[in-house]
C-alpha cells in the first residue's frame, strides 16, 4: 500500500469526495477520474459510481466522466499516488483515483 495513508474511519467515500472537490481541482489535460473495473465474472452492481459521477460533475468543471481500469493496474497506480484516504465505505468497487489539476 501507499506509504501516505490518511485514515478517515467512520466516513464514506461520497462525503469525502464532495469535500475534497471543493479544494482539489481535477486535471483538465488528461483523464482525471479512474475507478477499479469490476473483475470478469463478478456479478456485482456498482451504484456508487453514479454517485461519484454526480458529485464530480457538480464539483469540478473539468470532470469529463470516469474511466475504469483493471484491478491490478489500479493497485499499481495507487502505490504511486501522493496519498491514499482509507474510509469505512462498504460499497463494492468504491475505489477511486483522482488526478489533481492546477490550483488557481
Amino acid at each position: 500500500m501507499n506509504s501516505r495513508v490518511i485514515r478517515m474511519d467512520g466516513h464514506g467515500v461520497p462525503e469525502i469526495l464532495e469535500a475534497v472537490l471543493k479544494v482539489f481541482p481535477l486535471d483538465h489535460a488528461q483523464q482525471n477520474v479512474l475507478l477499479m473495473a469490476v473483475s470478469p465474472g463478478d456479478q456485482v452492481a456498482t451504484p456508487i459510481w453514479n454517485v461519484y459521477d454526480r458529485l464530480c460533475l457538480a464539483g469540478d468543471e473539468h470532470y469529463a466522466g470516469y474511466q475504469t481500469i483493471d484491478r491490478f493496474a489500479f493497485y499499481e497506480r495507487a502505490k504511486k499516488a501522493y496519498a491514499v484516504i482509507a474510509t469505512s465505505e462498504k460499497a463494492l468497487y468504491a475505489n477511486i483515483l483522482m488526478k489533481k489539476g492546477v490550483v488557481s
